[in-house]
């Protein structure tokens, strides 16, 4: 039987060997997980909110334990898997505080005796996850649709395995009835497969636009519901007005919080004519001044990339751009060290058709672009095949807001770099995929939204 390994990006070094399981005996969780949610959709929200509510205290128990595994496997730094861990704990208390409120019937006037809707669950979801926030990308599904009354079965990415078991145990501690939350460590080529089988009603992926068009092609043959939240390329729009060094340390923090390795990262800064020179300076300042290294390091800004090829992947875009006119300002070498390691980059006087310009760079490089005024800023940060999230840098909050609202994307944020937070819809159009997670809007995704007529 194949395996899996776990390799730290620090040094290389195998961590971990996980064995595959084939189709058959994915097939077989898969089957057990149906029968698991026969039976879990009855239970009360206040009875499946008290097994949730264990597994957030599992999370708050064990931040470390967790963040640990997170760091070793992916790279981030610890103090950042930590904040993730965290995080995890949040969305579960606030999906436990307001499923009840979030999926109460809502009554409709009709010249019905009565008439309302309701909101059923659909039954077992298949979540194909990345590796980037191991343990959070998965929370974030799996707490909604689960207190929901669905089931889920889990594909995580192979470097991430130890996180995808640990997960599974921490659902098996909490108490869950077996099969309501199932990790399945199988092979690519057998997702179509498991997509196709009869016990799948729905899937959602967080990842790559190759492999959401990939699934969300598989599912719609098999008429599932999809849920896709792929890639991001958001564009920041940095107006005269702004605080330059408030911009600076936005940029710099969102182009290398967890490695350069988010989708809604900052990753293409427009900035306006007169302070584009100013700001490029200041922000080559800081970003070199940002020490890489060690992940476990307290002092330590930012750690290696999550794997070799995606190091080497994005040096390519770097090298390809420079080669079409950009300016490399900071970076672009790949160092001398055992570790997947980037150095933090920025290229400059990017425009349309270049490689940093049209694709997104999943890693520490920053985009910098050149507009002369506000209405070319907004085309150029609109000229985008991604529309996840954006942002508007300026004191004029009025403005800022106005500008936020033209923004092609699911998410705009005003002096603030974007987020996801449980209370708020997440998710993109374009080729940043469609459907909602998070808050009322994600947890109704994978529900049935259902008439009732009583005359």
């Amino acid at each position: 039987m194949a395996s899996t390994k776990s390799i730290n990006p620090v040094n290389g070094k195998t961590i971990n060997e996980y064995e595959r399981i084939s189709l058959a005996k994915a097939k077989e969780k898969v089957q057990l997980a149906n029968n698991a949610f026969n039976s879990w959709k009855k239970l009360s929200y206040q009875e499946r909110c008290e097994y949730m509510q264990k597994l957030s205290d599992i999370f708050k128990n064990n931040v470390e334990k967790y963040a640990k595994m997170a760091t070793e496997e992916m790279g981030k730094t610890f103090e950042q898997s930590k904040s993730e861990i965290e995080k995890c704990a949040k969305i579960i208390d606030y999906y436990v505080d307001n499923v009840e409120s979030i999926l109460a019937d809502e009554t409709v006037e009709t010249e019905a005796y009565k008439s309302y809707v309701t909101f059923m669950p659909l039954g077992t979801i298949l979540a194909v996850m990345p590796w980037n926030f191991p343990f959070y990308q998965v929370i974030r599904f799996a707490a909604p649709a689960i207190l929901a009354g669905n089931t889920g079965v889990l594909k995580h990415a192979s470097n991430v395995q130890g996180c995808a078991y640990a997960l599974e145990d921490a659902f098996k501690k909490a108490g869950f009835p077996e099969g309501v939350f199932t990790n399945l460590n199988v092979e690519s080529k057998n997702i179509e497969a498991i997509i196709e089988d009869d016990n799948i009603v729905a899937v959602t992926l967080t990842g790559s636009g190759p492999a959401g068009k990939s699934v969300a092609s598989i599912a719609g043959k098999n008429l599932k519901k999809t849920v896709m939240e792929l890639g991001g390329s958001d564009a920041y729009i940095v107006l005269e007005d702004a605080d330059l060094d408030e911009a600076v340390e936005l940029a710099t923090y969102g182009r290398l919080q967890n490695n350069g390795q988010t989708c809604i990262a900052a990753k293409r800064f427009v900035v306006l004519d007169s302070v584009y020179d100013a700001f490029l300076k200041k922000l080559a300042d800081k970003m070199k001044s940002t020490k890489m290294g060690d992940p476990m390091d307290e002092s330590t800004y930012y750690g290696p990339m999550a794997r070799f090829d995606l190091r080497d992947e994005i040096h390519e875009q770097v090298k390809k751009t420079v080669n079409q006119g950009g300016r490399l300002i900071l970076g672009g070498e790949i160092p001398d060290s055992d570790g997947a390691y980037y150095p933090a980059s920025i290229l400059a006087d990017l425009k349309p058709g270049m490689e940093a310009f049209d694709n997104e760079l999943f890693g520490p490089v920053a985009s910098v672009i050149r507009a002369k005024n506000e209405d070319e800023a907004i085309e150029l940060a609109n000229n985008s095949q991604f529309g996840l999230g954006s942002g508007v840098i300026t004191k004029d909050k009025k403005k800022g807001e106005k500008i936020a609202r033209m923004l092609e994307a699911g998410s705009s944020f005003v002096n603030k770099l974007v987020v996801s937070d449980p209370r708020l819809p997440f998710g993109g159009i374009k080729n940043s995929g469609y459907g909602r997670e998070l808050s009322g809007y994600g947890i109704k995704e994978f529900t049935n939204t259902k008439s009732i007529w009583i005359d």
